[in-house]
């Protein structure tokens, strides 16, 4: 009978106990909710700010800002969307730069020199963007080589061909005044390389989230071993992602070549950085902890337009390498965190998680997602 009282104070202890262990569900869905979309709505707060500033709002507000900052960005968005795709399944393109810079440049050479017609020019970027990223599949996928070296030698040694090709000179003549205002022009008043953007970003959003081979991806990021033995097959896998990633990036230079009416061959060098801030700034929204498609659109666009706005209120023109680096730099720290979290959370979770009896086992299908 001594014991009752002693039983009876452990349980309540207990039960106290448990209730402090549960987290409230509203500060829970409105954390979740922050994690999810506090930058794109930092975003609307931007450019809210600078839409109403005295000294930024009446060019912030005008067309031809708005026009400028969705058809440039749209390029860099490209590139960037290019790097999510290897990136999913754990592997970093940085030749997607480089394989835009060589586009760009094959694009306009064939317009000018060889007297090719826009579409059989366009077809040109677009194939050597595929067998670019063909030749850094067979290398990562294939000879198991590290992903980050090959493609970090690939943007070098493309670089250097693109120069030795040009002579550091751009290519601006011969090129249809046509092929140039049709990425000046506007679809329903919206610019057509945002349009075109939408459309690849939708079209590969599809893919990568509602299609086996995302969920592919996607399994093979989360751990290669298992999802080789569920039966993926990674290595085509990989590879396939690799030429996806050239594709998108020979789309990019095509679209460049449009937007500025000549071959650069500078111009490769530039897409690295923001699209790289882009697509880590990506990760910590929408979908925290993951890379994904419109992640990446979002963050291109709050770089670039964080940038405009600071430099229409007099910022120097250093001000977009230094927000870059900070971004990229915040983003990467921001995803990192985000990702020891969701971790942590899995690993106290788990052991007190048991499978209940009426639940059906695993299926191979349930693995790979």
């Amino acid at each position: 009978m001594m014991n009752e009282p002693r039983e009876e104070s452990a349980k309540k202890r207990s039960s106290e106990s448990g209730q402090r262990r549960q987290p409230r569900v509203g500060s829970g869905r409105a954390l979740r909710f922050l994690e999810r979309f506090g930058l794109p709505l930092l975003l609307i707060l931007l450019i809210f700010v600078f839409s109403i500033n005295e000294a930024s709002g009446p060019a912030f507000r005008s067309s031809a800002n708005i026009r400028n900052l969705l058809a440039n960005q749209s390029v860099t968005a490209l590139v960037a969307l290019a790097m999510v795709v290897p990136l999913i399944a754990g592997y970093f393109d940085l030749s997607v730069g480089a394989v835009t810079g060589v586009a760009n440049i094959a694009v306009a050479a064939a317009l000018s020199a060889y007297g090719m017609s826009i579409s059989a020019a366009i077809f040109t970027g677009l194939a050597i963007g595929a067998v670019v990223g063909f030749l850094n599949g067979f290398l990562v996928a294939k000879m198991r080589l590290n992903g980050f070296v090959v493609t970090l030698g690939t943007f070098t040694a493309l670089l250097g061909a693109v120069t030795w090709y040009t002579g550091g000179r751009q290519i601006m003549t011969g090129i249809p005044l046509e092929f140039g205002r049709w990425s000046s022009a506007s679809f329903l008043g919206v610019p057509r390389p945002f349009v075109i953007l939408i459309i690849i970003a939708f079209v590969l959003w599809y893919v990568l989230t509602q299609m086996p081979f995302g969920r592919r991806l996607q399994a093979i990021g989360s751990n290669e071993s298992a999802a080789r033995l569920v039966g993926i097959s990674t290595t085509k896998t990989i590879w396939i992602s690799f030429v996806i990633s050239g594709l998108l990036a020979g789309a990019a230079g095509a679209l460049q070549t449009s937007r500025a009416g000549a071959g650069d061959p500078a111009v490769g060098n530039a897409f690295l950085f923001p699209a790289l801030t882009a697509v880590f700034l990506g990760a910590t929204m929408i979908n925290p902890g993951r890379y994904n498609v419109w992640g990446t659109v979002v963050g291109i666009f709050f770089v670039a337009i964080s940038v405009s706005g600071l430099t229409l209120l007099g910022a120097d023109s250093w001000i977009q390498p230094v927000f870059n680096g900070l971004s990229l730099i915040a983003a990467v720290t921001l995803s990192t965190l985000i990702a020891r979290g969701r971790e942590s959370n899995a690993s106290r979770i788990r052991p007190d998680s048991s499978p209940s009896s009426e639940e059906a086992p695993p299926t191979e299908d349930d693995a790979v997602h």
